[in-house]
This record gives structure tokens, sequence and C-alpha cells, in this order.
């Protein structure tokens, strides 16, 4: 997909954040490629932090950095908390004064004000948000995740801020499908129920029935990788990204 006319496609955003033991230290990842062929790599780490405030965090750093790029803009990312919550949540969080369905307070607030913020600005139809399916081999995403990852342990790494022609990730390799997985809305304090919850811990990978079984073994444990798999095939494509060899489990 690397031959497209210049021009010919949407500014395209692949955002992501992580954090390690969440909370714990954290990072977030962004890959911008405009429609004139310029790609911007950018990231940042946070001492102590959530998973989803660095998705956050992420999101709102990578629609930040195309306020002065015209032109529709698409949206890449595996968090179904910013998707759901930007696109369906929020009016009802707006409505009653920043209150959840429960009436609790909405978390991460202002970071939710700030993402709205640049979201109402490129006006109605502006963003096209697309679910990517984390760990599936999708170039972009597999950036931002290691960038975002990388960042939370404190790694060096070398952001890309060039032309397309000479970028090293298929960037614009994008999914057919980006619909979100079906579930029930958060506002109605439930959601569909995950396939298993898997770790990895020291390189070794355990499958897990619950998450707080999950959370108990990557608590405080550095290095500790953890993801909620939806089905069968999304739990053998989250252990192909953690490159754990198929039968490890």
């Amino acid at each position: 997909m690397e031959d497209r006319q210049q021009g010919a496609w949407p500014i395209v955003v692949f955002t992501d954040g992580a954090a390690k033991g969440n909370p714990g230290p954290g990072g977030w990842g962004v890959v911008v490629v405009t429609p004139a062929g310029e790609v911007t790599e950018l990231g940042g780490r946070v001492a102590h932090t959530t998973n989803n405030r660095m998705e956050l965090t992420g999101a709102i750093n990578g629609l930040a950095a195309c306020e002065d790029v015209e032109g529709p803009l698409a949206v890449y990312t595996d968090s179904t908390y910013v998707i759901q919550g930007i696109t369906q949540w929020i009016w009802g969080w707006r409505k009653r004064g920043w209150r959840t369905a429960s009436d609790g307070e909405v978390l991460n607030r202002e970071l939710w004000e700030q993402l709205a913020r640049l979201v109402d600005a490129r006006g109605r139809g502006g963003i096209v948000w697309h679910y990517v399916r984390g760990h599936n081999g999708t170039p972009g995403n597999e950036r931002v995740d290691a960038i975002a990852d990388g960042l939370a342990q404190g790694q060096a790494i070398t952001f890309y801020n060039g032309p397309l022609a000479g970028y090293g990730v298929a960037i614009l390799d994008l999914p057919a499908d980006t619909d979100l997985p079906e579930r029930r809305s958060a506002s109605s304090g439930s959601k569909a129920a995950a396939h298993s919850y898997l770790s990895l811990v020291d390189g070794t990978p355990m499958r897990h029935a619950t998450w707080a079984e999950c959370e108990r073994r990557v608590k405080g444990k550095s290095g500790a990788r953890f993801k909620k798999a939806m089905s069968a095939s999304d739990e053998a494509a989250i252990l192909r990204g953690w490159n754990v060899p198929a039968g490890r489990l």
C-alpha cells in the first residue's frame, strides 16, 4: 500500500500507551503520516501512571501533532477504552456533570477533556477512529507499541522524522477490519466476557481465568506484560506478538 499517490489518503495516526505494573512507569507512542508523505514519530515517559492514562495521552499527542495539518484524520489504536470513551460514553458523562451512570467520578477527566477539545476542533466527521487488534502484525500498531513499551521500561528510543520513502515501517499497510469488538457499553456496568487473561513474566507465559489472578502475577514485576484475549485466535495473536512459541502455555 506504500505506492499510493501523494495526497490520496487522510492523515494517518497510530497511537498506543503502556504502563508496567499498572500503575507503574509508563510510556506512550505515536506515528503520524501526512498526505504530503511526511512521517513523524513521538513518544514520552511518565514515572508513575496507568495504562489507560497512557492510552489517552498517546491519543492526545497524536491529535495535537496534527492541529496545523488540514484534512480528514484516521486514528488507529488498540484501545477500546479510548474509542468508546470519545465516541460514546463522553456524551453521557457531560450530561451528568462528568459522573458515570453509577454516579461515580469519571476517571482521567482532565485527559478526556483535552482529547475532546482536540476532536471538537477538527469539526464533525473530521476524525474517524479505527480499532486495531493489538499484537496482530499491523506494522503501525507494532511500532507505536514498541515505542510506548520501550519508554515505559526506560529504554532509549530513536524517533524517525522524515519522508515516507525512507521510513522502515510499512505504516500504510492498514487492516481492512477496524470495527470494535462486540461488547456492552461500560456505562451499563458490564462487558463481554473474556476468553482468557494472559501474562508474561520473566519470559514465561501463563493463562488466567480472571483478571484478578492475572493482576496478582504481574503486579510489581519489572517488564511484565499482560493482555485480555477475547477469543482463542486473539490469544494466539497476543502470544505471537510476545514472541512466545505455540504450545508454551
